[in-house]
């Protein structure tokens, strides 16, 4: 009889901890950050591409960290299969991840193809990339030309947080990474204010156009690991001077 209440006694406990832990991970209040992805096994998203290893962590990328060129891009244009979103970027609050996304956007920064370790120059990253994550109320992200949340340029740079510059407000651009100063090409735009982001994310432009096209794109049926059913794909993105 003992064993016996000490076993529902147990089952109970048992029940409540597992219902307290689902309650946590399903707080609508607690989304999760924009990440890169680091453990490409474990995460492997539908439609991904193949090579399922775990990479080693890229180097540090020296060039950021160089005077940027005078003449940053003032906007972008990202061209989507759904339409365009035209994006104001701030190139005297983040001039190096201005710069790093600029670059990559046109094929004159060198990059590495995560998919097979070879530099890529003159080709631009970002072309023919998908939104591989989508959150309503949250936020897209873009960036990785392995379509998984986790592939990048093959290097990573600091951050720039302005202080000035907080998520208060929604359809603002910034960097995902995996920690500071890890940033590389993914990056997201917010569809709602996320100040538990502030301090953690550069951000380095606004939208200033197309935001029913970032409305609809985070709306977008996704599978669990929130990535649309169907792909919203980004054709390119066009810098302006």
């Amino acid at each position: 009889m003992l064993r016996l209440t000490t076993l529902i006694i147990v089952s109970f406990l048992l029940t409540a901890c597992n219902y307290a832990a689902l309650e946590k991970e399903n707080d609508p209040n607690q989304p999760s950050s924009p990440q890169i992805n680091l453990n490409l096994e474990s995460n492997n998203q539908t439609g991904s591409q193949p090579d399922n290893q775990q990479l080693p962590p890229p180097p540090m990328d020296q060039q950021p960290t160089a005077t940027p060129a005078p003449n940053l891009a003032s906007s972008a244009v990202i061209v989507t299969s759904l339409g365009d979103i035209t994006i104001k970027l701030f190139p005297d609050k983040a001039p190096l991840t201005v710069s790093n996304f600029a670059g990559l956007a046109t094929g004159t920064k060198t990059w590495t193809d995560p998919r097979t370790g070879g530099q890529k120059t003159g080709e631009p990253l970002y072309n023919n990339t998908i939104f591989h994550r989508v959150i309503a109320n949250f936020m897209i992200q873009g960036g990785d030309p392995l379509g998984t949340g986790t592939g990048g340029p093959g290097y990573k740079f600091q951050d720039e947080i302005a202080p000035d510059l907080v998520f208060d407000r929604p359809y603002l651009l910034a960097m995902a990474n995996s920690g500071p100063n890890t940033n590389g090409s993914q990056f997201f735009i917010t569809v709602a204010p996320t100040p538990w982001l502030n301090g953690k994310h550069t951000i380095f432009g606004e939208v200033v156009g197309g935001q029913e096209i970032i409305d609809q794109i985070a709306t977008a049926p996704t599978d669990s690991n929130d990535r649309p059913l169907e792909d919203i794909t980004i054709k390119v993105i066009q810098i302006t001077p």
